[in-house]
C-alpha cells in the first residue's frame, strides 16, 4: 500500500491556476517546443512566455501521455504575478493615461502613432517592424497622453506582455481589411490579464473593400462585444494615411481615462519601471523608464533591481533635457553603475550608500533565485543527455537592448527538440566585444549581434580565430539562422522506395561474390540501381546489390511486371538461392530533416 501511495505521489505535479508554457514544459522535463507543438494541435496559440490557465495544462498533459497527474496549487505560486501599479493617497492628482498599443504585426501600429506624433519611427524599424517598446507623449485638448508601442512580432511577446502591465488602456489596432490575426488574440488576452480598459482602433479604412462588419463579428466571438451591439468595447474607425477618426479616438482616450479616475501622487520618492535598457558609447548604461508616482530630478539616486544610479541626465525620449519627471512620463536615464534589467522596478533612495546596500541585496537575492532555477535546468539536461542523444548548438547572443535580448533568447530556446537544443554560452547588451570573440573561439560557438555593431579590429580578430558573427537587423531573420544550424545537426532521415519483386524461376550461377539467376516480375518495376532483399517465405536470407538486369541476352535499364529477365546479384558470402525465392527490389536514401 506504501509503495502504490509513493507511485501517485511521483506520478503529480503541483502547478499554479496560471502558469507560462516555458515553466510547465521544464516540471515535466519536456522539450518546450512539443508542448507549443501539443497547445497548437489543440488550437491553442501560446509562446514559451505566454500563461496557461490549469484546465489547459491538465487537458495537454492528459493528450501528450505522460502519466502524470496536475494538482492545483494557487498558493505559493512560482510564477511571475501580475504587477500592481502603486497605490495613490488622499493628496494624489489626475495624472496622464498610459496607453499601449497592440496588434497584428503589418496592420499599421507604429503608423498610427507616427500619425498621432507627427514621427515617422516605422521607417526606423529594420523590416518596416517594431522591434523595441518606445514610448512618448503627445497633447491633445491641452491633456498629456502617454502612448507605448509594443511590438507586433511574435518573438515579443514578453515585451507585450510587459507593456500589458504598465498601463491604464490597451489599443488594440486591427486592420480593416485583415481582420483578427493570432498576435490579435494574443494582445486581448494579455490586456484581460492586465485588468485594464479596451480600445479597439480598426486602422487602414481609406483602403477599398474594407469590411467593419465582418471585424465586428470576430471581435464577438473573441468576447468583445462592440458598445453598438450591447457590449462595452469602444470602437474607432481611423486611418493613418489620412489622418481620418484620430481626433475622435483620442477624445474617446481622455475620456476613458476620466472615467476610470487615473490619479497619482506627485510627491515624494519617484518610483517606476524599466521599459528598456542599453548602453551608449560615451554615456554608458542609459535607461528608458515610466514613471508611476512620485518625481524625479537629476542628481537623484535610484536603485533598479541589482543597479543603481545617481541620475546624471534626465531627459524626455526624444532627448529633450528636463528638470523634474512626473507619473505617467516616459524618460531617458543615465548615470548607472551597470545596466539594469529590462522590467527592473525603481525607486528613489536618500543617498548612494542606501543604493549600494539595497543593490547588494537584490544582487545576493538575484543569484539564490538563480542556483535554483539552475538546479533544475541542469536536471532536465542530465536526463535529456542520459542516452547521450542530445546535440547542443553553442551561440553567444549581444543585443542593442535588454527587452530585445530576452526576447531573442526565449525565441530560441522554443527551438528545443528531443535532439538538438540551443546553449546560449554568453549574453549581454551592446556591441561585440573582444571578450566576447575570444569566449566564442574557446567555445566554438557563433556570435550573433541583434542590432548591434562589430568594430573593425573585431573583425579582424574574428576571421583570424575563425568565429562566425552573423549579425541581425530583423529578429525572425535572425531566429532563422539558428533554425538552419539546428536543422543541419539533426540526423538524416533513411527513406527507403520500394521498386518491384521477382520470383526465382532459374540459378544459373552461384559463387561466394555472384550470383546469376532468371525470373518473372510480380509487382512493381525492376530498374538500376538498386538494392534488394532475398526472402524464402517470410524469412530475409539477406540484403544484396543488384548488378546487372538483362531481357533475353541483352543488357536492360528497367523490366516491367509481368516479363521475363535476368538478374545479377553482388554478395558478401555465400548464398544459396533456390527456385520459388522471392527478390525484392529497393532504394535506400538519406533525407534531411527539417526543424
Amino acid at each position: 500500500m506504501a509503495d502504490n501511495t509513493e507511485q501517485a505521489q511521483q506520478a503529480s505535479i503541483e502547478v499554479e491556476d496560471m502558469i507560462t508554457v516555458g515553466t510547465l514544459a521544464e516540471r515535466l522535463s519536456i522539450p518546450v517546443s512539443r508542448l507549443i507543438g501539443e497547445l497548437m494541435k489543440n488550437g491553442v496559440m501560446a509562446t514559451v512566455n505566454e500563461r496557461i490557465d490549469f484546465d489547459t495544462a491538465q487537458i495537454i498533459v492528459e493528450e501528450l501521455g505522460l502519466g502524470l497527474k496536475l494538482i492545483k496549487h494557487t498558493s505559493d505560486s512560482t510564477d511571475t504575478p501580475v504587477r500592481t501599479k502603486p497605490t495613490a493617497s488622499a493628496k494624489a492628482k489626475v495624472r496622464p493615461p498610459v496607453v499601449a498599443v497592440m496588434g497584428h504585426v503589418d496592420h499599421g501600429k507604429t503608423s498610427l502613432l507616427d500619425a498621432i506624433s507627427g514621427a515617422s519611427v516605422v521607417k526606423g524599424e529594420a523590416g518596416g517592424i517594431t522591434q523595441h517598446i518606445s514610448a512618448y507623449q503627445v497633447e491633445h485638448n491641452k491633456r498629456m497622453i502617454t502612448f507605448l508601442d509594443t511590438p507586433g512580432h511574435e518573438a515579443f511577446a514578453a515585451i507585450r506582455e510587459h507593456g500589458a502591465q504598465l498601463t491604464d488602456i490597451v489599443m488594440i489596432v486591427i486592420a480593416a481589411d485583415d481582420g483578427i490575426k493570432p498576435q490579435t488574440i494574443e494582445a486581448i488576452r494579455f490586456a484581460r490579464k492586465a485588468g485594464v480598459k479596451i480600445i479597439v482602433a480598426i486602422n487602414k479604412i481609406d483602403k477599398p473593400g474594407t469590411d467593419l462588419n465582418h471585424v465586428k463579428q470576430q471581435l464577438s466571438e473573441n468576447d468583445l462585444m462592440i458598445e453598438e451591439w450591447g457590449g462595452d468595447t469602444v470602437i474607432l474607425p481611423v486611418s493613418a494615411k489620412t489622418k481620418e477618426g484620430i481626433p475622435a479616438l483620442l477624445d474617446m482616450i481622455l475620456l476613458v481615462s476620466d472615467v476610470e479616475e487615473l490619479k497619482a501622487d506627485f510627491d515624494g520618492p519617484g518610483r517606476g519601471l524599466i521599459i528598456e535598457a542599453h548602453v551608449e558609447q560615451g554615456r554608458g548604461p542609459v535607461a528608458q523608464a515610466l514613471v508611476e508616482s512620485g518625481t524625479l530630478h537629476p542628481s537623484d539616486f535610484i536603485v533598479a533591481g541589482s543597479s543603481y544610479a545617481k541620475i546624471r541626465n534626465l531627459e524626455t525620449t526624444d532627448g529633450k533635457p528636463i528638470k523634474s519627471a512626473t507619473p505617467s512620463m516616459p524618460v531617458v536615464i543615465s548615470g548607472f553603475k551597470t545596466l539594469p534589467e529590462f522590467g527592473d522596478e525603481f525607486q528613489t533612495v536618500k543617498s548612494e550608500k542606501d543604493a549600494r546596500i539595497q543593490t547588494e541585496l537584490s544582487t545576493a537575492d538575484n543569484q539564490a533565485s538563480s542556483n535554483r532555477m539552475n538546479i533544475g535546468s541542469n536536471e532536465l539536461i542530465r536526463l535529456i543527455n542520459r542516452d547521450n542523444k542530445l546535440q547542443e548548438l553553442n551561440i553567444i547572443i549581444k543585443a542593442d537592448v535588454q527587452g530585445s535580448l530576452t526576447s531573442v533568447i526565449d525565441s530560441l530556446r522554443a527551438l528545443d527538440t528531443d535532439e538538438v537544443s540551443v546553449r546560449v554560452v554568453g549574453s549581454g547588451v551592446g556591441r561585440i566585444s573582444e571578450n566576447d570573440l575570444h569566449l566564442a573561439h574557446s567555445s566554438r560557438a557563433i556570435v550573433y549581434g541583434f542590432n548591434v555593431g562589430l568594430p573593425s579590429s573585431g573583425r579582424q580578430q574574428a576571421g583570424r580565430d575563425k568565429v562566425s558573427v552573423r549579425i541581425y537587423k530583423v529578429i525572425y531573420e535572425l531566429i532563422d539562422d539558428v533554425k538552419q544550424e539546428l536543422t543541419k545537426m539533426l540526423k538524416p532521415e533513411i527513406v527507403e522506395t520500394e521498386l518491384g519483386r521477382l520470383i526465382v524461376k532459374a540459378v544459373f550461377k552461384t559463387t561466394k561474390t555472384e550470383i546469376i539467376c532468371g525470373g518473372e516480375v510480380t509487382k512493381g518495376k525492376l530498374t538500376l540501381p538498386a538494392l534488394a532483399r532475398v526472402l524464402r517465405g517470410d524469412k530475409q536470407l539477406a540484403e544484396v546489390n543488384v548488378t546487372g538486369l538483362k531481357r533475353g541476352p541483352a543488357d536492360a535499364k528497367e523490366i516491367l511486371e509481368g516479363e521475363m529477365c535476368g538478374m545479377s546479384l553482388a554478395t558478401t558470402k555465400r548464398l544459396e538461392l533456390q527456385e520459388g525465392d522471392k527478390v525484392e527490389l529497393f532504394n535506400r536514401e538519406s533525407v534531411l530533416r527539417q526543424l
